[in-house]
């Protein structure tokens, strides 16, 4: 798969996600979507970010917005931190990085020292045609949501 910018249609995807739910690209034609790629479940920025999309999601529905979280991490993983956190949304595995490469969010990064692979936090907006029409790169958690939510009601008036 090719990496995708905005304007571009999203390349056609399946992949696993909580709720024992395969997450289909065809079968979200007709509203916006949001991804939004964290690093890893449980951790600090990552709970912060899912929450403030958890506390907006139904914000995010009146709009004809659907939300996704995604990560490597496995379904189990997900399970248990959709479960604790309360996340309305489901949690997408892309264990494989199918979606981190079309989307360009694997970074070298540095964590105590040493380079490590892993995801850049990011967000994607796809239009109810299956175009990507917004993105956030090195997403700094605080107010992030509240400025996605926003893009969304300029997207869909």
């Amino acid at each position: 798969m090719t990496t995708v910018e905005v304007s571009q249609r999203i390349p056609s995807f399946s992949l696993p996600a909580t709720s024992d739910k395969m997450i289909k690209l065809a079968e979200l034609k007709g509203q916006y979507v949001v991804l939004y790629f964290y690093p890893k479940d449980s951790t600090p920025g990552c709970t912060i970010e899912g929450r403030d999309f958890r506390d907006n999601y139904s914000k995010f529905k009146k709009l004809n917005a659907e939300v996704f979280g995604v990560s490597r991490d496995n379904l189990k993983s997900h399970e248990r931190f959709k479960e604790k956190q309360q996340f309305p949304f489901e949690l997408i595995s892309d264990s494989e990085e199918e979606l981190c490469n079309v989307f360009d969010v694997i970074k070298q990064k540095k964590m105590f020292g040493k380079k490590v692979r892993g995801i850049q936090r990011s967000t994607f907006i796809i239009d109810p045609n299956g175009k990507l029409v917004h993105e956030w790169r090195k997403v700094a958690v605080k107010g992030h949501v509240d400025e996605v939510l926003q893009v969304v009601k300029e997207l869909s008036q």
